[in-house]
């Protein structure tokens, strides 16, 4: 019996849209606020709000889901990860100091853990008809 290879295009395909829309909710949540913000006992922060950070994890959250959900396991993974290291480092390789590569490295590991852990829970539930068993 001849076994079929499974075809890697979906996933490709899916990593790179998912890439792609990752970088564009960066943009649409976070890329126009680049102005830190000054206090009067001249301590700073910023440039992003904790609404504009919620947003764009909520925004993700559902991408995250909707794809994991249509079995893009690599996908949704690889996409998401790549979109949002590539979003961090174009937003904040500006930075003079350099630390900016250690950001854009906790991004990276933190998107990896999250999305990995995401995906693996929508995968079980959906196999196990809906229901969370053995928690």
């Amino acid at each position: 019996m001849e076994q079929r290879r499974p075809n890697p295009v979906p996933q490709l395909v899916s990593c790179l849209v998912l890439a792609g829309v990752t970088s564009a909710l960066w943009a649409a949540w976070l890329g126009w606020d680049q102005q830190r913000d000054v206090h009067a006992d001249g301590s700073t922060t910023g440039p992003y709000e904790a609404w504009q950070v919620i947003g764009l994890v909520l925004t993700l959250l559902v991408l995250v889901c909707w794809a994991a959900s249509r079995r893009y396991a690599a996908g949704v993974v690889a996409g998401v990860t790549v979109g949002l290291t590539a979003s961090a480092y174009y937003d904040w390789s500006d930075d003079s100091s350099g630390l900016f590569v250690v950001g854009v490295g906790m991004v990276m590991v933190g998107s990896l853990a999250v999305t990995s852990a995401l995906r693996a829970v929508i995968v079980s539930v959906k196999r196990g008809g809906g229901a969370v068993t053995g928690l």
